[in-house]
């Protein structure tokens, strides 16, 4: 089914990828409040997403996530589609199940959070691939933290203030204050994980190079 050991690596780097993206989606409507701190719990898959990203962008370059993430959008705008119409079939209530304003509040209000973060998400993995091409670049492959991080620390607070933006203080669900508190806190919150996550970077970019190594000497 695969020719080589790099098809594998990168369908399971993918699958990875647009799971925890379209997780993220699903769930982000729903906001935390951890201390003064305000923000969604969508972002809790998303270091995963920097993680996998970082991987395949080393291992596949620019053009890799990019096409990756235009499938991973196209993939997300499916799922609105399905949401959209599963909101206005009506449920079959025994007393049992989910009624149609449960349906509705977990999911239907989330729709347009979901459009904004396609926008967020695509905007902000294309400059993730360009600050992250521009540092390897300068670097060779050398200095794997710091083209991580850099793309990382650009990429993700556009996303925070885009998604924040469109899919709450735009509607009038969040006050300015509000707004400008959770995307500085979601933004924080990506980028102390990102660096945590540092360490299996360097693993992940580890266990490929050896498992393709490997089919090296094979052939």
């Amino acid at each position: 089914m695969f020719k080589t050991k790099k098809d594998i690596v990168f369908i399971i780097l993918a699958g990875i990828f647009i799971t925890n993206a379209i997780v993220a989606e699903l769930i982000g409507g729903k906001l935390i409040q951890i201390g003064p701190f305000l923000m969604s719990i969508g972002i809790l898959p998303w270091p995963v997403v920097f993680l996998t990203t970082d991987l395949i962008n080393e291992h596949f370059g620019k053009d890799g996530v990019k096409k990756l993430s235009f499938i991973t959008a196209g993939l997300i705008a499916y799922c609105i589609i399905l949401l959209f119409i599963g909101t206005k079939i009506p449920a079959f209530e025994t007393g049992q199940t989910v009624n149609d304003s449960q349906f509705f509040a977990v999911f239907g209000q989330g729709l347009f959070i979901m459009v904004a973060s396609i926008i967020a998400f695509l905007v902000s993995q294309l400059v993730d691939a360009s600050v992250f091409w521009i540092l390897r670049n300068k670097t060779g492959k050398k200095m794997i933290w710091l083209r991580s991080t850099g793309s990382t620390v650009i990429s993700q607070l556009i996303d925070s203030f885009i998604v924040s933006g469109i899919a709450f203080w735009l509607t009038g669900k969040i006050s300015t204050k509000d707004y400008i508190n959770m995307s500085l806190s979601g933004y924080s919150f990506k980028l102390i994980i990102a660096i945590v996550l540092t360490p299996l970077i360097y693993l992940g970019h580890y266990l490929i190079e050896k498992y393709l190594h490997s089919e090296e000497k094979t052939t």
